[in-house]
């Protein structure tokens, strides 16, 4: 269970914020139960990623609720592209039309 929440890091193109959160907050409850919630939310919220993370706390102020960071956390990605991939754009594209040299000239 300590791998799965180890290797388990926020990815918002697959995972639902809610479901992710609450998922990752019971594994590591079962590991560490003399934890308190705030310090437990604290090392989830680590495991989000730099950008993703660094907003999350800028909105929530630090005595806050797991319910404050799942929502804080649902507003920025459904709001914003942090916490998103980037993907290069393809070569060919309708723009630049790639430019045929078929024809031989003199």
């Amino acid at each position: 269970m300590e791998n799965a929440f180890e290797s388990a890091i926020f990815n918002s193109e697959k995972d639902k914020p809610l479901t992710w959160f609450l998922k990752q907050k019971d594994r590591l409850s079962a590991l560490h139960p003399e934890m308190s919630d705030s310090m437990i939310d604290i090392k989830v919220l680590r495991k989000c990623g730099g950008e993703l993370e660094h907003a999350i706390n800028c909105i929530c102020v630090e005595p806050c609720s797991s319910e404050d960071y799942i929502n804080a956390m649902e507003v920025i990605i459904t709001r914003t592209r942090t916490g998103k991939t980037w993907t290069r754009a393809p070569i060919e594209s309708k723009m630049f039309p790639k430019i045929s040299r078929d024809d031989k000239r003199p």
